[in-house]
């Protein structure tokens, strides 16, 4: 009786193995397709991968994420993109990854979404989804003070802010500085978040 519970118990922990070597290159492989994503029905394929690892493996919060990176990325790249269908999706996703855990990463998303949205109209849009995205900053810095993305992102935002308005190089300096402070010493795990350095280094370069 007791060798078959450790047999059975070997096959369950050897399949549990190989499901997660599978996680592990599903995730890999699509990845890699970020360097080469140039269009956005490349990004929207990536998407459609990421979301249909999420609902496979269901206890993964990741595939969620990066799905709605790579639709983050469709909105910058396309000007003719309808952000605010494209910004609903990316919500979405955010909704099915933070149901698994909540965490600075996805509210980064959030931001970049809600910003996007903004961005279609600025002057009209600017007390609804300016507002969104600076609540969404200010959720993922509690939840991370550390999280060198946020600190990107708000330097992007108070870069392209008007000096009148609070913003300016002079105002986004220091902040993309702590930036690339906290990219060069953090140390993500495998498969996490590890983008935003170079940008925040070409961003800190033009505030000099």
């Amino acid at each position: 009786m007791k060798s078959l519970l450790t047999f059975i118990l070997l096959i369950a922990g050897l399949s549990c193995l190989a499901q997660s070597e599978r996680y592990t290159e599903a995730m890999k492989k699509n990845l890699a397709l970020f360097d080469s994503a140039k269009t956005t029905a490349d990004y929207q394929e990536m998407a459609n991968n990421f979301e249909r690892i999420g609902d496979a493996e269901k206890t993964q919060w990741l595939p969620y994420y990066y799905a709605g990176l790579a639709l983050t990325n469709a909105g910058w790249n396309d000007p003719k993109l309808d952000k605010d269908a494209n910004s609903s999706r990316i919500n979405k996703l955010c909704d099915k990854a933070e149901a698994i855990e909540k965490n600075a990463e996805i509210y980064s998303l959030r931001n970049m979404a809600a910003t996007q949205e903004m961005m279609v109209d600025p002057q009209t849009r600017w007390q609804t989804y300016g507002q969104q995205a600076s609540a969404f900053l200010e959720t993922g810095l509690k939840l991370d003070p550390d999280n060198p993305r946020l600190y990107y992102l708000r330097g992007e935002s108070i870069l392209n802010t008007p000096e009148a308005f609070g913003g300016g190089k002079a105002k986004a300096k220091p902040i993309f500085e702590k930036a690339v402070e906290l990219f060069k010493k953090q140390q993500p795990k495998p498969l996490y978040p590890n983008w935003g350095q170079a940008r925040a280094e070409e961003e800190l370069a033009k505030c000099q």
